[in-house]
Parts: C-alpha cells; structure tokens; sequence
C-alpha cells in the first residue's frame, strides 16, 4: 500500500474515532443570539439530558412574580432547503414557541408588561440538523453546512435529527439570570438525504420541554 494511501486511511480513521456524537452544542455551534456564552457549563437535565447552562449566583426565584415571554424566533433566519420545507420549518417553530410558553407560564404568570419583579424570557431555535450517528459530520439549517471531505463516503449512513435552542431570562434591568444552549435529539433518519420533517423532531422538543416545566434551582 502507497504510503500516501495509509496516510490517507490514518487521517479519516482519527476524524470518525475522534468525531463521536457530542450530546452538547460545540463551540462553533454557538449562533450568537446570547451575547455571551463563557459561563455556560456542562449539566444534567431533570429527563438525564446533557446541556449547557449558566444560572447567575444572584438568582432567586422568590425574586420574581411574573415573567414577559418573547416568542421563539430563528436565529439566524431560517431558510427552505432539500431536506427540510418552509412548512416544516413554521410547525417547529410554532410548537416550540406554544410548548415553551406553556413551560414557561407553571413558574410565573405571564404578563404583558414588565416590573422590577418581572423575569424576561426569550428564546431562539439557532439549528436544525441531522448528524452521521457517532460521527460530528453535520448538515446545519439555518446554520451554514459544514462538510467534510469523507461526507461522499458516509452520505448513506442513519443520522441522528436533532434541533438547537438559545435561552436568556433576564431581570428588568436586562441583568443575565439564565442562560441555556439545549441540543434536543429527535428520531432517526435514513440518511444524509433523508428529509428532516416536525414529527422527527418532536419528541426531542417534548423532552426538551418537560425538562423546562421541571426545572428547579437549588
């Protein structure tokens, strides 16, 4: 074998070995939507879920009578592709956006304008995705696509559907409380050119959710 050849093989050997599914967002995931993301630290969901998250050592709860939710955006804006139709893009969208303020509302009650005890919440989907099952080769809506030179080779591997979501909850004044980046894994898909629909991503939504409306702080 060509020494060029066995280079060759070593080089992709030690991407696949290297490139196992991260159950949390890399660093080049982050959208930018929360400004800052230096805090954030690897925890653990009340479901079990792997995420990122920072809780300001100035928040308390009782602090807080009511909350003023934002609706959910794209961030950046969302555009149709092959895998994935405007349609589908709206559904994700608006369910995340309803789920969320329903998780949101078991906390505080909802107001429409905000006070010195009013928590401020906003949120953005940054990614929709279907990443190569054990490997980090990922195609990205919104984001843009990443791809690697093996893609070719691994286009017909199952993929893992999975969607990215930015929260910040606020006081008043604008002062950090919360900060969360949440990978939410949905079904599996076929492969690289199956297309991403709501039904694959709902149940990784659901969770995603559920672990919100349980949510504590010690």
């Amino acid at each position: 074998m060509r020494k060029s050849s066995v280079a060759a093989l070593l080089a992709v050997s030690s991407l696949l070995l290297a490139g196992c599914t991260s159950h949390v967002a890399d660093k080049e995931q982050y959208s930018g939507f929360l400004g800052d993301y230096s805090q954030l630290k690897p925890a653990e969901s009340v479901s079990g879920e792997q995420t990122l998250r920072w809780i300001s050592p100035d928040y308390q709860k009782g602090n807080f009578k009511n909350a003023h939710y934002t609706p959910v955006i794209y961030y950046p804006a969302a555009h149709p592709s092959q895998r994935i139709s405007q349609q589908t893009l709206d559904e994700i969208r608006n369910y995340t956006d309803i789920q969320l303020k329903g998780a949101i509302a078991t906390h505080w009650p909802l107001v429409a304008s905000k006070s010195s005890q009013t928590l401020m919440v906003r949120a953005a989907i940054t990614a929709v995705n279907a990443e190569n099952k054990g490997m980090q080769f990922y195609e990205v809506v919104p984001v843009a696509a990443v791809v690697a030179s093996t893609m070719a080779a691994t286009g017909h591997r199952t993929q893992n559907s999975m969607l990215f979501l930015e929260l910040e909850a606020t006081d008043a004044t604008g002062k950090p409380m919360i900060r969360v980046v949440r990978k939410a894994f949905g079904k599996t898909v076929n492969n690289s050119t199956t297309a991403i629909t709501f039904a694959d991503l709902k149940p990784g939504i659901d969770k995603m959710i559920r672990d919100a409306v349980s949510f504590t702080t010690p």
